[in-house]
């Protein structure tokens, strides 16, 4: 039978034949290139990675590869070490959920150049909460048919594989988190966290796991708006809880800590849980430090992914462009309304605006309404006189209707209130104000 190279009778056949190949080299190293093709073949039912990247966006952008291309009955262990920053949940708040300011301006166009220092602000593809990651966090993620998903079923085996490096005082509580209890019997310090992914036949569950962070003693810093007692959003707020480092309950351990070594542990548990081959295990524990290959053998694939298969496979190379835009990370954010005064919605009383402020600005009255993170309804006034106050907050809103609120600079907000209420006030104390609403938004 001939078949057009442009046909797709022509391209299942290639698809096949290139199959056929892989499965004829049992156990055997490939390089990057072949990482799309291994993941996707039909019988790699067992697949265990690790990767050598540290940017979050490569990270979890394999991680939806993984999460659409496996096979549907295949088991998936995915582990990873990011670079330091926030990552929320799908239907999050970055404006309440993070400091903004602690983080990498991503919404200055110009000079966005990151660097090893900065931690970035990530919205994930997953529900659940924000979290802070940093060298000392690892990331675990296992695909696996939805049929046989339940929701402790993989913390189980981070607790399994934590108890097999001594750390045995860990368990799972009733919110599926991973905790740490104390000799003195304080409360439990939480050391993992869970946000899951269900698909028509697969299900994605992936954690945090605290073991020797560096930032564990400021890193609520990065995760304590300063705008919180002014917001009320729709979607999904993080639950605060006291953390630790696993790290912390092995200081007289016969054996130096080791991050590796949780992670070798990890990989023998999935193992178990899973029943994968044993060559797979080795490959996957010796890949991250001595060989970044990949290797398969008839049913498994295992070995180090990175950088490279994100430059190179195009479906990873779209989720990284998806991840990093402005508009999902900001325009994702359900609705939500910022009000320095108690409205029928949100009655909660607020703080009064900081003592820095001068006089003549103090009493300003600040609500906005936005929805994808445009702002859709706003009141800004200045004046105590009702007349004059309808007027200014009039003026104010003609310029900010629309405007996307990650668009906002301090420079803009300094325009625009200087313009629309200078003729009822001093400049420079519009400017204070415009300084204050940038501080509460992270701008800069």
């Amino acid at each position: 039978m001939l078949f057009s190279p442009r046909s797709s009778c022509w391209k299942a056949f290639r698809t096949r034949r290139e199959c056929g190949r892989l499965l004829a080299r049992s156990n055997s190293s490939f390089t990057s290139n072949h990482f799309a093709q291994l993941a996707s073949r039909p019988t790699s039912l067992h697949q265990i990675y690790q990767s050598v990247s540290n940017d979050p966006y490569v990270n979890l952008s394999i991680e939806h590869f993984l999460l659409e291309h496996a096979p549907p009955e295949s088991a998936i262990l995915f582990l990873y070490v990011n670079n330091p920053c926030v990552v929320i949940g799908r239907n999050q708040n970055p404006w309440l959920e993070t400091n903004l300011q602690k983080l990498h301006n991503d919404r200055d166009r110009v000079g966005n150049d990151t660097n090893d220092e900065d931690a970035v602000f990530v919205r994930r593809r997953s529900g659940g909460g924000a979290v802070f990651h940093d060298a000392g966090n690892l990331n675990y993620s296992v695909i696996s048919p939805r049929t046989s998903f339940t929701r402790n079923k993989h913390a189980e085996m981070m607790v399994r594989a934590l108890h097999r490096v001594g750390a045995t005082n860990t368990n799972i509580n009733d919110r599926h988190d991973i905790v740490m209890s104390s000799i003195n019997g304080a409360t439990p310090r939480k050391i993992s966290g869970s946000a899951f992914k269900l698909t028509r036949f697969r299900a994605l569950h992936h954690g945090t796991c605290l073991l020797d962070s560096p930032n564990i003693d400021r890193l609520w810093s990065f995760l304590r708006s300063p705008a919180q007692a002014y917001i009320k959003a729709k979607g999904v707020e993080s639950v605060r809880s006291p953390v630790a480092n696993v790290s912390s309950a092995m200081e007289d351990a016969l054996a130096p800590f080791s991050n590796q070594v949780v992670i070798a542990n990890v990989m023998e548990e999935f193992a178990r849980l899973y029943q994968t081959n044993p060559d797979a295990v080795r490959r996957a524990q010796r890949a991250y430090a001595a060989e970044p290959e990949l290797y398969a053998g008839e049913d498994w694939v295992a070995g180090a992914v990175g950088d490279l298969e994100a430059s190179r496979v195009p479906e990873i190379k779209m989720g990284l462009d998806e991840l990093t835009s402005l508009e999902w990370k900001y325009t994702q954010t359900p609705q939500f309304t910022f009000s320095t005064f108690p409205i029928e919605e949100d009655p909660r009383e607020r703080p009064a605006l900081p003592s820095s402020l001068p006089t003549s600005v103090r009493s300003t009255r600040i609500f906005l309404r936005l929805k994808h993170g445009a702002i859709i309804e706003s009141y800004i006034s200045t004046s105590d006189e009702p007349t004059l106050a309808a007027e200014q907050a009039s003026r104010v809103h003609e310029a900010l209707n629309g405007r996307k609120l990650h668009e906002l600079q301090l420079q803009q907000w300094t325009d625009i209130l200087v313009n629309q209420l200078s003729p009822d006030e001093e400049p420079e104390a519009i400017q204070e104000l415009a300084r204050f609403i940038g501080s509460q938004f992270g701008c800069s």
